[in-house]
């Protein structure tokens, strides 16, 4: 091996760009943006646009989530077992495939056909075929919180950071996304609006993630020119399902991880039900909306202080007990909507919290698998996230539908008295319930402290020198 090599394997760790401690997580942001076209209005536009019947409109909703849902572990595993890119294993994926999101996405919010079948199976593939395109790009991001980061608190900045951003990224849509189609709508037409803006939405996904690709040059080692750390990064499957199944906190983890995405997605869904039909003033969405998403910003901000002062696994116990009382107070308070505003508030500032270090729990996973086995696999355990989070979009509809047939619920009926508190257990009581388990893993079976991270770490980085 020559020298050259030689010295860029023992040269020190770079520290953490000004860029890196406050802006990775643009990309997230435009991301966030962008598939918000589709976590708002895909159904709108398959009812009300593309004029599918509901069945229709549902079965190709189902499809294309199942599948997707199938493919959401394969991504990271693929980017461990293929060669790497010129500007690296991870930084690569950053600009060879979101600049192709754009044209895919939009066609799914295109009805090309007055044939119901052939109009279902394009927007059914356009769908399929944009999210695997995308997912490569998504989990190369994820990956690179543990490639550039080489200690436990700066994973845990950059997880912060990446999780201020996408908690901006989601206020901003809040705001902006459907005036945004609308203003569309006057150049391409109404049936086209929500196309048009997965277009420009994606186009700027795709210039937010080339920002990252920037921020990151020099972080990555380059494997075309060391031998040593290709054979380390690249993986075989026996590796990636040794890297898994013998690394006990990372599954762990995974089944913990499930509930912070269970009161993203279960928590958002059933809101409408709470103001509406329990509290009669759905107008309450408007600052309802705007104090969570400022909670969670604030949640994901502060998660990098916490974390320095702390560690990542005792900041990510906090925000499982803190969002498992207030929400369980959401469901004991449930008869005052201010009350139940705020107490949110403070469970989504909790949630921010979870999200900004997680990605950095994951990350210390990654260096106990590298300890264990001695291969790398950032990009399989940095994309077995999408796990849980697909898990949770699937058990939203199936704990909404359970929590609102068990409380007799019909549609345009107020709910009077303690009826109304039938509204706060998806809202509130079965979150709860799920972060309080959450919380008991990661306290009695998490045992991957600060400390053992940092002497696993020391070890592998002697090894690479030797």
């Amino acid at each position: 091996m020559s020298d050259s090599t030689s010295s860029k394997e023992m040269k020190s760790p770079k520290k953490l760009s000004f860029a890196l401690k406050y802006f990775f997580g643009v990309g997230d942001a435009g991301f966030i943006l962008m598939s918000n076209i589709e976590t708002f209005y895909f159904m709108t536009f398959l009812t009300d646009l593309a004029a599918f019947a509901p069945a229709i409109a549902g079965l190709i909703n189902s499809i294309f989530s199942i599948v997707d849902a199938c493919l959401s572990w394969i991504y990271g595993a693929i980017l461990n077992a293929t060669k790497a890119k010129k500007w690296g294993r991870y930084r690569s994926w950053l600009i060879l495939t979101p600049w192709l999101v754009p044209f895919l996405f939009a066609f799914q919010f295109l009805r090309v056909s007055s044939n119901d079948v052939v109009a279902a199976v394009v927007i059914v593939a356009a769908a399929i075929i944009s999210h695997i395109v995308w997912n490569f790009g998504y989990v190369a991001n994820s990956a690179l919180v543990s490639v550039v980061g080489k200690t436990p608190e700066d994973k845990a900045t950059l997880a912060s950071s990446r999780a201020t951003w996408n908690n901006i990224g989601g206020l901003l849509f809040s705001y902006l996304g459907l005036p945004f189609a609308s203003l569309l709508a006057g150049v391409v037409g109404k049936k086209n609006q929500f196309a048009a803006a997965a277009f420009c939405l994606g186009i700027l996904m795709a210039i937010t993630y080339f920002a990252h690709f920037k921020m990151t040059e020099g972080y990555e080692d380059i494997e075309t020119e060391n031998v040593k750390v290709a054979k380390t990064n690249k993986m075989g499957v026996g590796e990636m399902l040794r890297a898994l199944f013998q690394n006990p906190q990372l599954i762990i983890l995974i089944i913990a991880d499930l509930a912070k995405w269970c009161v993203k997605f279960v928590t958002a869904a059933s809101a409408i039900y709470y103001f509406r039909d329990a509290m009669g003033n759905p107008k309450l969405m408007v600052p309802y909306a705007l104090c969570i998403a400022l909670g969670a910003i604030v949640g994901a901000y502060s998660a990098r202080f916490l974390a320095r002062k702390l560690s990542n696994r005792t900041t990510m116990i906090i925000s499982y007990v803190g969002m498992a009382i207030f929400l369980f107070l959401i469901y004991i308070g449930y008869s005052n909507s201010t009350l139940v505003i705020a107490l949110m508030t403070c469970a989504q500032f909790f949630y921010g919290m979870a999200l900004g270090v997680a990605p950095a729990l994951y990350s210390d996973t990654v260096v106990y698998a590298t300890y264990k086995t001695g291969k790398n696999a950032s990009g399989w355990i940095m994309g077995l996230q999408n796990v849980p989070l697909k898990i949770a979009v699937f058990l939203r509809g199936t704990i909404i539908a359970a929590c609102l047939a068990a409380s007799g619920w019909k549609s345009g009926v107020l709910l009077k008295g303690v009826a109304r508190q039938s509204m706060t257990v998806a809202f509130g009581l079965v979150p709860a319930i799920f972060c309080a388990v959450g919380a008991l893993l990661l306290i009695f079976a998490y045992r991957l402290t600060r400390e053992k991270v940092l002497a696993y770490q020391a070890e592998i980085d002697k090894r690479d020198k030797q």
